[in-house]
């Protein structure tokens, strides 16, 4: 795969897929760097475990404080080369990563009661019990003020879409034809 892209930024659904498509560029020779790394490097700072809750409460407050592409600046300044930037969650994330030479965004998403086994699996603290507990997240994730996660807007300013819906082996396959 020889992409014409220096930048992939990557958004969608919790559980859709993004780790094992940042995998898949990595394995590709891109450097990765995740906005959600940022909140954790913070919680981590204040000794607070990186809770799904946590992460997006952090994140926010981020945001409201520093502006709501802080998490995008961040890492940038980091960035030499190529990179896969993961967990991009806000449309100010994309606004400025946009502006920045040979970027692309790519959403991923897959059925919820796929990426809900998906997210078990994982073991992570996700602050969801249940299907119903997680889609109730998730929601809180789409809201609209300006300095908090807008996921439903990012995934509708990607450039490509992603329907990770079948093995790992199919989604690899959809990301090279893709990319």
């Amino acid at each position: 795969m020889t992409s014409r892209y220096r930048l992939i930024g990557l958004t969608g659904t919790n559980g859709a897929g993004k780790g094992e498509a940042a995998a898949f560029l990595k394995d590709k020779g891109y450097a990765y760097f995740s906005l959600s790394d940022e909140i954790r490097e913070e919680l981590g700072r204040r000794g607070l475990e990186p809770t799904r809750d946590h992460l997006i409460s952090e994140g926010n407050d981020l945001r409201a404080r520093f502006g709501p592409d802080v998490l995008a600046r961040r890492v940038m300044a980091k960035i030499e080369g190529k990179a896969v930037i993961d967990s991009i969650r806000n449309p100010h994330e994309i606004a400025f990563l946009r502006r920045q030479e040979g970027f692309i965004l790519v959403a991923i998403d897959a059925p919820v009661e796929q990426r809900y086994a998906r997210v078990l699996k994982r073991g992570r603290v996700e602050s969801a019990v249940t299907l119903e507990d997680f889609a109730a997240k998730e929601r809180e994730e789409m809201r609209i003020d300006p300095n908090s996660q807008q996921l439903l807007e990012c995934i509708r300013l990607a450039d490509l879409r992603v329907v990770n819906d079948g093995t790992l082996e199919d989604f690899r396959r959809k990301l090279e034809e893709l990319l």
